[in-house]
C-alpha cells in the first residue's frame, strides 16, 4: 500500500489581515494545507513590482482572481512575459525565476497552490529580474 493520504477536512475563510510577506514582497494569506500541497492567497498592491525569486524545490500553480499585471518567468535561456488578468492560470516549475507586477488601477490578487507544501523561509531565493523591484517589496 502506498503512503497514507491525509484525511483531514479543512475549512477556512480568507483572513482579513495578511499572515506574512512572501519572499517576493507580496502579502500572503495562508489558506489550507494537506500532506502533498498547500494553498495561499497572494496580493500585490497597485503599481508595485515584486522581487524576482526562484524556488528550490516547490512547484506552484497560480490562478489570478482580480487586478491586472504581468508575470515574467525564466528557465535557462527560455524567457516569457505574460499578461495577468482574472481567469489567467499559470505554472511556476521548481527553479524557475519569476517576477510579477500589478497595474496602477488596483491590487493584483491570486490563489496559489504549492506542491509539496511550502517548507519554510529558505525555500525562495532572490534572482536577477526583468524589472526593478520596489524598494518596499
Amino acid at each position: 500500500m502506498r503512503g497514507q493520504a491525509d484525511q483531514r477536512f479543512g475549512t477556512r475563510q480568507l483572513p482579513e489581515v495578511p499572515d506574512a510577506v512572501a519572499p517576493d514582497g507580496s502579502d500572503v494569506r495562508e489558506l489550507l494545507r494537506l500532506g502533498r500541497g498547500s494553498m495561499a492567497h497572494f496580493e500585490l498592491a497597485p503599481g508595485r513590482v515584486s522581487r524576482a525569486v526562484a524556488h528550490r524545490a516547490v512547484e506552484e500553480l497560480w490562478y489570478i482572481l482580480a487586478g491586472q499585471g504581468q508575470m515574467w518567468r525564466r528557465q535557462g535561456e527560455r524567457r516569457q512575459t505574460v499578461p495577468l488578468r482574472p481567469g489567467t492560470c499559470l505554472s511556476i516549475p521548481a527553479g524557475t525565476h519569476f517576477q510579477f507586477r500589478a497595474d496602477a488601477a488596483g491590487p493584483l490578487t491570486a490563489v496559489g497552490v504549492t506542491m509539496p507544501p511550502w517548507p519554510g523561509d529558505d525555500e525562495a531565493y532572490e534572482v536577477p529580474g526583468e524589472w526593478p523591484a520596489d524598494a518596499s517589496a
